[in-house]
């Protein structure tokens, strides 16, 4: 079962080599492959990856976009969709591999969310507690899925916002998701940098909205 995992990334020069060389660690070099798929860095992001063994693609800036593109040119049985500034756990291959051995066509990690507050703690809990009642996965807790799974709903929906939730409710259709509670470690810079609880706020409005049918290209610019 070989893994293909795609980052998506933009001017992610300062976050992209710790995540890269923690793959480096782990990595089956026959089992796993690494696509960065760049949405037009000003920054070394693209010789960084190139640096550090991943293949470079270019895609239209959007995640959505950039991911459907990192899958189009994989290899892999499996997709695994990661965030420039995650780092998956020491045994991430085994697990998502018993996972989808076992019935499973996706799932997704526990998120451990690294910074200064200790409410990060608080709230990396409560994603995976949400996530695990919902069935529903965010981009920051490294969905994977098989490519069967994965071209049977479309791929992501090319829409600026909410395309792992959108993608998450079409999998969903298809079975419930592996769950792992092996820790995957995200960056809290996007909590920290704009307050955690407005952050918090913020994105629960988002998803309120989304839900209650407002347009994913509004509300990527109430979130910009």
């Amino acid at each position: 079962m070989r893994v293909s995992i795609v980052i998506p990334a933009l001017n992610e020069a300062a976050a992209l080599p710790g995540t890269l060389q923690s793959l480096q660690q782990q990595m089956d070099v026959q089992a796993w492959e690494v696509l960065v798929v760049d949405g037009a860095s000003s920054d070394a992001t693209c010789t960084i990856a190139q640096m550090n063994g991943a293949k470079v693609l270019h895609a239209p800036r959007g995640r959505a976009v950039q991911m459907n593109r990192g899958a189009a040119a994989s290899a892999g049985d499996v997709l695994l969709f990661l965030h420039a500034d995650t780092r998956l756990p020491p045994d991430a291959l085994q697990q998502l591999t018993q996972a989808i051995s076992s019935g499973y066509s996706w799932g997704r990690f526990d998120v451990q969310i690294q910074g200064q507050s200790p409410w990060l703690k608080v709230v990396g809990h409560g994603m995976n507690v949400r996530s695990r009642v919902s069935g529903i996965a965010t981009g920051d807790q490294a969905i994977f899925v098989t490519r069967a799974a994965f071209n049977a709903v479309g791929g992501f929906p090319p829409q600026p916002l909410m395309e792992d939730i959108a993608l998450s409710s079409q999998l969903k259709r298809l079975g419930r998701p592996a769950c792992l509670r092996a820790r995957l470690i995200t960056s809290g810079r996007r909590w920290e940098a704009h307050g955690i609880w407005r952050t918090i706020l913020l994105m629960w409005r988002l998803r309120l909205a989304y839900w209650c049918g407002v347009s994913p290209e509004r509300l990527a610019t109430l979130y910009q």
